[in-house]
């Protein structure tokens, strides 16, 4: 894709806010490390709020190796009276400061046994659906198209089972009749959610 990119001079911007919720162990490539040309074509955001649970502190940061898109993205954030809290900023200090690498490696642990729970979960008492097995993150993608569920899966399990997922069609016609779970949460939630989801699938 970076190819791509710079065959058509066409700018990169790499969305990095969840590179650090890795699981397995699995390392992460920052998309302007793959090369100094690629590097000289994109802009990195990061942000504290998906790895440390911050998001209403109002703090996110664009790495840009690049000086004149660096300039130019400095002066649309001028003319957008764009600005980073105070709280923010110190929560984002604290964050990557490696203070919390310890916290983050319990979470990146707890994380991957909640990915496991619900790949393994889904296997066994919902066979019909289709998992993905995420390298990163806590959204796992469940697939309802060949299940007994007319319609959309969000409808059905938010009216039926009263879980609300993310509806697969906000990414695009492709993700009809799918849904995004969110497993970052305890076990005992997660498995709730999903015994719900199971009993209104079995009432089918």
């Amino acid at each position: 894709m970076a190819e791509i990119c710079l065959e058509n001079n066409v700018l990169i911007v790499s969305d990095e806010i969840h590179s650090e919720l890795l699981l397995d162990g699995n390392k992460f490539i920052p998309m302007a490390k793959l090369s100094s040309e690629i590097a000289n074509r994109t802009i990195t955001l990061v942000a504290p709020s998906k790895t440390y649970n911050v998001p209403g502190l109002f703090c996110g940061f664009a790495i840009i190796p690049n000086k004149e898109l660096r300039e130019r993205y400095n002066k649309e954030v001028e003319r957008l009276r764009i600005h980073v809290s105070s709280t923010g900023l110190y929560a984002a200090q604290m964050g990557f400061s490696g203070q919390c690498d310890g916290w983050l490696k319990e979470l990146r642990q707890y994380l991957t046994a909640n990915r496991d729970f619900l790949v393994d979960y889904v296997k066994k008492y919902m066979p019909d659906v289709q998992t993905t097995i995420p390298a990163a993150t806590y959204l796992g993608w469940l697939d309802f198209t060949q299940t007994a569920i007319k319609g959309s899966p969000y409808d059905f399990f938010l009216k039926k089972a009263k879980v609300a997922l993310s509806n697969g069609k906000i990414f695009g016609k492709e993700g009809e009749g799918h849904v995004r779970i969110n497993f970052g949460t305890s076990r005992k939630q997660l498995k709730q959610g999903l015994d719900r989801m199971q009993d209104a699938l079995r009432s089918l």
